[in-house]
């Protein structure tokens, strides 16, 4: 079975409203990622498994790609949401760069 993951889907996913100004942002998003189409459909399924670590895929505000971040002050969901984190961007083979000082990532692309 072959997933097809469209903007309006992909926004769905990930909580926001499907309307001019998000469709517009995640298409920027979409054609700033390396490879898009070829890890769009794990992105999510990651968010869905980092929910319950207080941990989502989001738009970033400032930069046209999607982010990981993690709001958790626990060290525990913290260190298994760095594992997860971790885990698929290898499996995957997806560039990550973290934001300094936060628990946040920006998905550069697919490698």
């Amino acid at each position: 079975m072959n997933i097809e993951v469209t903007t309006e889907s992909l926004l769905v996913q990930l909580g926001y409203p499907v309307k001019d100004a998000t469709v517009s942002q995640m298409e920027r998003i979409v054609a700033n990622m390396k490879n898009f189409d070829k890890f769009a459909k794990h992105i999510i399924s990651l968010n869905d498994e980092l929910k319950r670590f207080s941990a989502i895929v989001a738009m970033s505000n400032s930069n046209d790609y999607l982010k990981i971040k993690c709001d958790s002050k626990d060290e525990e969901e913290i260190a298994a949401f760095e594992d997860i984190v971790k885990h698929w961007s290898e499996k995957y083979k997806i560039e990550l760069q973290k934001v300094d000082g936060k628990h946040t990532y920006y998905i550069i692309g697919q490698n």
